[in-house]
C-alpha cells in the first residue's frame, strides 16, 4: 500500500472529474488534501468527499489564468501549512474546434490555462519546497501533448509545453530532491470528455486496445505513485495512461 501519512499535497481542478479523483485518492493514502478549483462549491464538495471518507482536507478557490491569485493563494497555503509536499497541476479546458476556427481568445484561454497555469503554480510553490530540500510535482498533460490531436491543435501544443516544461524542471529541481513527472491521460470519462461529439467519442473507444475510456480513477492512481516515495528514484519521466491508445509515438 502507498502511504502519503504526514503529507500535504495541493490539487489544482480538484472539484471534478481527474482532479476530485486525484484529491480523494492522496487523501485515501493519508496526506492532507488541499483542494482547488475555480468553481468553488465543487472544491467544496470534495473537500466534504474526502473528510466523510476519514481524510483531511480543505477547499480554496482558483482560477488558475490568474496570476495574482495563484501567487495569493499559495502565500495563504504555505502560511497556514508550513509548505506543501506534493503539488498536482490538475487543471485543464479545452473544446474540439478546427484550428482555423480558433480566435485569439480561444487560443490565449487554451495556452493560458493548460501550459501557463502550471508553470506559474509551480513557481508560486516551489519556494518553500527548496528551502526544505525535497517534493514531489506532478504535471498532468495529455496524449494529445505526445502524439498530436485532431481539432485540438493549440491544446495539444500547450500540452506538449507541459511536457518539455516538466522534463526541464525536473533538471533544475534535482539538485534539491525534487522530483518532478507527468502524467498524460488519454480520454477520459471526465465532464469535459462527455462534452465532445458523440461521433467523435465513439470513434475513440473502437481504437482503444482496451475498449473502454478510463476512468479519472485510473489517472489518479498513476499520480498516486509519482507523488509517493516509491517513485523517489524517478523523475523527469512522462506516462501515458491511455489504455494502449498511444503505446506507439
Amino acid at each position: 500500500m502507498i502511504s502519503l501519512q504526514g503529507k500535504k499535497a495541493f490539487v489544482t481542478g480538484a472539484g471534478s472529474g481527474i482532479g476530485r479523483a486525484t484529491a480523494l485518492t492522496l487523501a485515501e493514502a493519508g496526506a492532507l488534501v488541499v483542494a482547488s478549483d475555480i468553481n468553488e462549491a465543487e472544491a467544496a464538495r470534495t473537500a466534504e468527499m474526502l473528510t466523510a471518507a476519514g481524510g483531511k482536507g480543505e477547499a480554496v478557490r482558483l482560477d488558475v489564468t490568474d496570476k495574482s491569485a495563484i501567487d495569493a493563494v499559495a502565500a495563504d497555503v504555505n502560511g497556514r501549512h508550513g509548505r506543501m509536499d506534493v503539488i498536482v497541476n490538475v487543471a485543464g479546458w479545452d473544446i474540439i474546434q478546427p484550428f482555423m476556427e480558433n480566435d485569439d481568445a480561444f487560443i490565449e484561454k487554451v495556452v493560458t490555462l493548460n501550459y501557463l497555469g502550471q508553470v506559474r503554480v509551480c513557481k508560486a510553490f516551489l519556494p518553500p519546497m527548496i528551502e526544505a530540500g525535497g517534493g514531489r510535482i506532478v504535471n498532468v498533460s495529455s496524449d494529445a501533448g505526445r502524439v498530436g490531436s485532431m481539432g485540438e491543435t493549440v491544446y495539444a501544443g500547450a500540452k506538449g509545453g507541459v511536457i518539455a516544461f516538466t522534463k526541464s524542471l525536473a533538471r533544475e529541481m534535482a539538485r534539491h530532491g525534487i522530483g518532478v513527472n507527468c502524467v498524460c491521460p488519454g480520454p477520459t470519462d471526465t465532464p469535459l470528455f462527455q462534452a465532445q461529439p458523440e461521433k467523435m467519442r465513439a470513434a475513440l473507444l473502437r481504437v482503444i486496445p482496451y475498449r473502454r475510456l478510463a476512468e479519472p480513477q485510473d489517472i489518479a492512481d498513476a499520480i498516486l505513485f509519482f507523488a509517493s516515495d516509491r517513485a523517489s528514484y524517478i523523475t523527469g519521466q512522462v506516462l501515458s495512461v491511455s489504455g494502449g491508445l498511444t503505446m506507439s509515438g
